[in-house]
């Protein structure tokens, strides 16, 4: 499926508001909501559109940790990384996992109750011999910038 500017702009404006309504959303993108509602089910069923979920205000629960911390494994093998990523997909507290170029393999981000419950994860990840050299933990101190959206529009402009 090739997308139009029509397109883009509907999940632009989906990622901001998911409860939108389709007449509020074909308000938006300039069309009827006949064919709004049409692209809007096409897009879900070609899987550019893979689901809907509500934003949390963690911070109205109770207090958290997050840590970004960057692995250096030992072996680069792929067996090595599949059995890395095997393991640290199970983990709940990580909600980031992200394989990059530089000095150290993977960028993790943990969200956790506190910094104890952090280093009990990191001391059983190290016991599990998944092949983890080295590692290092940057905790948030605070995080002024959290955008929840993609720039779709400048990304992808058509």
């Amino acid at each position: 499926m090739k997308l139009d500017r029509i397109d883009i702009k509907i999940l632009h404006e989906l990622q901001k508001n998911g409860r939108v309504t389709n007449v509020e959303l074909a308000e938006l993108v300039n069309l009827s909501p006949s064919p709004c509602l049409m692209r809007v089910k096409k897009l879900q069923s070609e899987g550019f559109i893979e689901g809907y979920s509500a934003q949390i205000n963690v911070a109205k629960l109770g207090q958290t940790l997050t840590v970004f911390t960057e692995i250096t494994l030992k072996n680069h093998r792929q067996v090595d990384f599949a059995r890395f990523l095997a393991t640290v997909e199970k983990v709940d507290q990580v909600i980031e996992c992200h394989l990059v170029s530089g000095g150290y393999d993977y960028l993790l981000k943990f969200v956790t109750a506190g910094i104890s419950e952090y280093q009990t994860i990191m001391e059983r990840l190290s016991d599990m011999e998944i092949g983890i050299d080295k590692y290092f933990s940057f905790v948030v101190l605070k995080s002024p910038i959290v955008k929840a959206h993609m720039p779709l529009t400048s990304l992808f402009p058509l």
